[in-house]
């Protein structure tokens, strides 16, 4: 395979046999020589002559066969690599296609603008409806190049951890492209985090420079970002650069750290291994420390490739529409890195589900043709509430397929997005995955033709994805009618490679058996007159529906749960006061209301001196 291609096929490969074992192969069974496969784009065409069935088999027995092809013919390398995987999960140890080099951006960019640079490659759905932006191949490779080049002009090279502050935009993307194209790795933060929330994010990565815009626009609201970025510099001494645009015609006062965007259009791709550093995005974690998952950059690319191609059913030219904030790992994987990578028209939404009326998403779909629809459960709720005539008075046609994504979605949003929103004929995918997994680990699709949808259940492991059940020691369970938790068995090229400057954290983490689970639990008010009869019912439900080992031994009710604003359960701080280390709840200012922490922490003492007095009493 030549630098600088893109590689060749998948299954021609299993007639293929080394006549010595590469490094890191052995003798046994078939050696794969990743130097003699058989001519480009035969993947998908190959691909497509398999069953589902066979398929999934293949990824899970043989995955330097199936990932190693996939790798090859998908991405363009300017290194082949040499060892598909090297990985040991209970160290923490993941690598994948070690030796090779090549670079994000230009899989994103250079290898769409050869084939059809003027392809849309983003639709920025503004907040004003009808005031759409469409974003070419070219135009978008342009862009990012003019940012890459004030980038290293300013001094930010490989490696240096760079901070996105900014609202769903094209510049926004093209800042993220350009972080991959030069080596940089990026940190985007949600553009409705506050200055201390930010400040933290950047202080943990040690970040060296921040990208913002002077204000963001969303739901008809100006939101100031350029103030909010210089009251959170002011404790970060990394920070030498403020990169500033303008999203809107308010004057910007511009500091001494701060600089406009502008730069020459051309920056060559910096070729970098496969597994240097693309970014770092921050979850809640059980800490006040940020935990920020760490992705790098083959394994992840191709994975999040892989999955909006085969979960969402994408064709060549279609419109995919994940509504998604690019500051999430949705954002990343299924706005920007996914779509782009596979040549796909994607959508860039800055506005909110209900601006200016409850029918804004509908509208979008009709007026962008848009053929599949990525939302999350918590905005579906919130238009259930409304009249199925915001939806029915807009032409859905162009939708294919509908996805679920953030939370379990419940029966009722289900059935309505499918029924109403989809006129009952397209597939609903309902997936199952996080920060850490990187893109989809479990959905109803892809499946063999015309298996079952069952509603509100992901179903089925993706490529690679080998489901187990284990006991609370770590076993392995087996055998029918057994019941522990669900774990995955095997690596994955787009799962998280660490926490970044703590491993150890990621192995306790993610790879260990954890302890019993404690309950926190609100009640309806029709409930609130008999807690205990409803808790006694809870550990019967839990009992029947997962096991009796999984039923908590605590059960704690209170009012509310902290939530983000984004509607995100805080469990961090559950965690902390489940354990009784309340004293120390780290960063709470992204909660929608801070005030629900002394409600918890008051109930769980209560709770704890009532238990304390029943043990007294048993003795």
């Amino acid at each position: 395979m030549a630098p600088g291609s893109r590689g060749t096929g998948l299954f021609r490969t299993l007639l293929i046999r080394c006549r010595t074992p590469g490094p890191g192969q052995t003798r046994t069974g078939l050696h794969r020589c990743l130097s003699s496969l058989p001519p480009p784009g035969t993947w998908t065409s190959e691909l497509s002559r398999l069953s589902h069935r066979d398929l999934h088999r293949l990824s899970v027995t043989d995955p330097d066969l199936f990932w190693g092809s996939a790798a090859a013919d998908r991405l363009r390398w300017m290194k082949p690599f040499h060892r598909v995987r090297d990985c040991e999960l209970s160290s923490g140890k993941i690598s994948w296609f070690l030796g090779g080099k090549l670079n994000v951006s230009e899989n994103c960019l250079d290898v769409n603008v050869e084939k059809h640079p003027d392809r849309v490659a983003l639709i920025w759905e503004r907040d004003e409806p009808g005031t759409e932006v469409k974003i070419t191949y070219r135009e978008l490779l342009e862009t990012t190049c003019r940012l890459a080049n004030t980038l290293k002009s300013h001094g930010i090279q490989k490696g240096d951890r760079v901070a996105i502050y900014m609202p769903v935009s094209p510049l926004a993307v093209a800042a993220m492209l350009a972080c991959a194209r030069i080596g940089a790795v990026h940190t985007v933060v949600f553009a409705g985090f506050s200055s201390e929330a930010l400040a933290g994010r950047i202080q943990d990565a040690q970040c060296k420079a921040v990208l913002t815009c002077n204000e963001g626009v969303r739901g008809g609201r100006l939101v100031k970002l350029k103030s909010t970025v210089d009251a959170a510099v002011k404790s970060c001494p990394t920070v030498q650069h403020v990169f500033v645009s303008q999203r809107t015609e308010t004057p910007t006062v511009m500091g001494e750290l701060d600089v406009p965007l502008e730069e020459s259009a051309v920056c060559p791709a910096e070729p970098l291994d496969s597994e240097d550093l693309l970014f770092l995005l921050y979850t809640s974690g059980s800490t006040g420390k940020p935990k920020g998952i760490v992705h790098t950059q083959a394994g992840y690319l191709l994975y999040t490739s892989l999955t909006h191609q085969y979960v969402f059913d994408y064709r060549d030219g279609d419109v995919f529409g994940c509504v998604a904030d690019v500051g999430w790992i949705t954002g990343h994987s299924y706005v920007v890195y996914g779509p782009l990578c596979n040549g796909a028209t994607t959508i860039l939404f800055e506005s909110t589900p209900v601006y200016p009326n409850p029918g804004r998403y509908w509208e979008t779909v009709q007026r962008l043709g848009i053929s599949q629809f990525y939302g999350a459960p918590t905005a579906l709720r919130l238009l259930l509430k409304y009249d199925d005539s915001w939806v029915k008075k807009y032409e859905r046609s162009s939708l294919r397929t509908l996805g679920s994504v953030g939370e379990p979605i419940n029966h009722e949003a289900w059935h309505w997005f499918h029924s109403v929103v989809g006129d009952g004929r397209c597939p609903l995918v309902d997936t199952w995955w996080q920060t850490e997994t990187g893109g989809v680990c479990i959905a109803p699709r892809p499946a063999e033709d015309g298996a079952p949808i069952i509603p509100a259940m992901a179903m089925r492991p993706f490529f690679g994805i080998q489901p187990v059940l284990m006991g609370e020691k770590g076993e392995l369970l087996s055998g029918n009618c057994v019941s522990g938790a669900l774990c995955i068995s095997q690596p994955w090229p787009g799962m998280a490679r660490s926490i970044y400057g703590d491993h150890q954290r990621f192995i306790e983490a993610y790879f260990k058996p954890y302890p019993v689970p404690f309950a926190f639990v609100v009640l309806k008010e029709e409930f609130g007159d008999d807690p205990a009869a409803i808790l006694q019912q809870l550990r019967e439900l839990v009992t029947t529906k997962i096991a009796k080992y999984a039923v908590p031994e605590h059960f704690l009710v209170v009012k509310r749960l902290p939530k983000t604003r984004s509607g995100k359960i805080m469990r961090r701080i559950l965690r902390k006061v489940a354990v009784e280390t309340s004293g120390d709840l780290g960063d709470v200012s992204t909660l929608d209301d801070p005030s629900v922490v002394g409600e918890i922490v008051d109930a769980h003492e209560r709770y704890r001196k009532r238990r304390a007095e029943e043990e007294k009493k048993k003795k």
